[in-house]
Formats: structure tokens, sequence, C-alpha cells
């Protein structure tokens, strides 16, 4: 592993961590702003489509280093990181099978 590989990837989080927080916040706002002044189904559509990106974010986050781990083969970390993937997927999941 370089040191350009770490910063690479580091960016890499970086730029879908914020584009996440951007499109949620996005998606979040104009999706309230019509359940405001016109509510319906687009609104509806919105505020739905706000929660999911910011619920996948952080698991994309995670999914990524994945990747980047295996692709410098440190699977210690590879196991690591599929363990808190799981822990992520169930916890957002429980809810629906309770």
């Amino acid at each position: 592993m370089t040191r350009d590989d770490t910063l690479d990837t580091e960016k890499v989080l970086g730029r879908v961590l914020g584009l996440g927080t951007r499109a949620s916040t996005a998606s979040l706002g104009l999706g309230l702003a019509l359940a405001l002044l016109r509510p319906g189904r687009l609104a509806d559509v919105l505020l739905h489509a706000g929660l999911v990106i910011l619920l996948a974010t952080p698991v994309l986050r995670v999914v990524i280093s994945i990747a980047a781990f295996a692709r410098r083969r440190e699977w210690p970390f590879v196991l690591y990181t599929a363990f808190v993937l799981a822990l992520l997927v169930f916890g957002i999941l429980l809810p629906f099978v309770t």
C-alpha cells in the first residue's frame, strides 16, 4: 500500500460522502417544500428518496472501502469492513423483518 493509494481512496470516499449528503439534502429540502406548499405524490417520493440516499451513503462508503482493501490485498481489513457492512445492512433491514 502506498501513500498515493491511500490518498486516492480518501478522495473518492470524500466525494461519495459529499455527493450523497448534498443529494440527500436537496431531495429532502425540495420534498419538504413541496409537502408544505403542494402536498402530493411527488413530495412523498422526494422525501423517501432523500431518506434512501441518506441511508445508502455510508453503506456505499463501506463498499468502496472493501474494494480498496481488496485491491491492496489487505485481507484482514476486508473481513473487518465486510463485517461492518453486514451490521449496517442488518440494521437497515431489521425493521422490515420484524
